[in-house]
């Protein structure tokens, strides 16, 4: 099962500060038992990373791109290393 997860930062840009997005994706992240973090960036952008199956990653994006406020336009990712032992997901 360990080999099936994988940990990606994307990075969110479009309508994504001020719409509810750091909310949405902590609900997705409980809903689907991923983990990492949500941030605002200063210019605009939302900055994530998230870790678990692509299947609950892929539902993660999902939902998001569903939000009713929510518009992505771009979406920048990077394959990173997994966070042994995480727990949670975090909003910042």
């Amino acid at each position: 099962m360990k080999d099936d997860i994988v940990r990606w930062r994307i990075c969110f840009k479009g309508i994504v500060q001020g719409v509810g997005f750091r909310y949405t994706a902590c609900h997705a992240a409980s809903l689907l038992g991923v983990t990492g973090y949500v941030k605002n960036e200063y210019d605009g952008s939302v900055l994530c990373e998230v870790q678990g199956s692509n299947e609950q990653i892929d539902e993660f994006l999902k939902i998001l791109r569903s939000g009713r406020f929510i518009e992505i336009t771009e979406m920048d990712t990077k394959l990173i290393p997994l966070i042994e032992n995480e727990r949670s997901f975090e909003r910042d």
